[in-house]
């Protein structure tokens, strides 16, 4: 399928599972040596080719529609390595609410709760905030430390990355129920994997997990 094609069919997809309320969220996809992206203001469950943008990596416009406010984000993303191709940048509602609260640890917003977020997302480090489409976001997720393929922004949403667009679908929708999942049991007791369970999950999925709760 040709590149403009994955980014449509992907747009519908998030669109299609709730995951991107309005006009909201943008998607990327690496090409060699640049990405397309969506365009500003583009609503993704009615992309076009019109709406798309070439951006090189380190974030320079080349061509096509205005670029997301957002690209810098996604740029900041490719610069951490050729392992992330495609890139998901989401509003949804579960992931907005939770990167509102106290994360979970130093370089975890999410607790451990589910075998599946271990396995498909990893772990997932809260960004501190920033305006919408502020460049500094873009040196947040480059700089960060630490192994990491999804990231909450504070009092923002999601962004996650993916060795194709099908990968970093998947791993929003993962995220997004990992962090409903959170939110429905924070007020109560709770039973979370343990680090060895978690160590075992990891290795097994070559899913990134380095850090422990804060104390």
């Amino acid at each position: 399928m040709r590149i403009q094609n994955q980014l449509i069919t992907a747009g519908r997809r998030l669109v299609d599972m709730g995951l991107s309320p309005g006009a909201t969220g943008n998607l990327s996809l690496r090409d060699g040596d640049s990405f397309l992206i969506t365009g500003t203001g583009a609503s993704l469950g009615h992309l076009t080719e019109a709406d798309l943008a070439r951006v090189s990596l380190t974030g320079v416009h080349l061509g096509g529609a205005p670029a997301s406010k957002e690209t810098p984000l996604h740029a900041g993303f490719y610069q951490r390595g050729a392992e992330h191709q495609a890139i998901v940048h989401l509003h949804s509602p579960q992931a907005v609410a939770l990167s509102c609260r106290t994360p979970w640890s130093d370089a975890n917003a999410v607790p451990p709760l589910t075998p599946y977020f271990v396995m498909r997302v990893g772990q997932t480090p809260l960004l501190p905030y920033r305006h919408p489409g502020d460049a500094a976001l873009g040196e947040d997720i480059r700089c960060a430390r630490g192994p990491f393929r999804a990231a909450l922004l504070a009092n923002h949403g999601s962004v996650v990355s993916g060795k194709d667009l099908d990968d970093a679908v998947e791993r929003a929708a993962e995220l997004e129920e990992a962090c409903r999942i959170a939110l429905l049991t924070e007020n109560s007791p709770r039973r979370e994997l343990t680090p060895i369970q978690i160590g075992e999950l990891a290795e097994r999925w070559n899913s990134p997990w380095t850090h422990s709760p804060v104390d």
